[in-house]
């Protein structure tokens, strides 16, 4: 095989280039698969995707703005707001998966 050939230069730049997109979309595939589960920890109360049943008592996620969702998890995490369960909940979370969380929960339709 000759390097020197341009056709054997673009074949090699074109397998390259079809390598860094398989790579590039799995880890965004993963990475959407990562924020999904931590959104579905909080299917148990607020329904799948953030969708609440009618009278349960819960709000429903889906739709929420981001940021003050992300407000409102931070203040069940520090205490400032009570609550019978979210505060230890969102103690298990840091600040760059509540915002995964609430950026998830913003994107769900109603």
């Amino acid at each position: 095989m000759n390097a020197s050939n341009p056709m054997v230069h673009r074949l090699a730049v074109a397998a390259s280039l079809t390598l860094l997109a398989s790579a590039s979309a799995s880890a965004q595939d993963a990475r959407a698969l990562y924020v999904k589960s931590l959104a579905a920890t909080c299917a148990n109360c607020h329904g799948t995707n953030g969708r609440a049943l009618v009278g349960a008592g819960v709000p429903g996620l889906a739709g929420m703005p981001a940021p003050y969702m992300v407000q409102q998890l931070k203040t069940f995490k520090d205490g400032t707001r009570p609550s019978t369960v979210m505060q230890q909940l969102t103690k298990g979370y840091n600040d760059s998966q509540i915002e995964a969380i609430a950026a998830y929960f913003a994107a769900q339709p109603k």
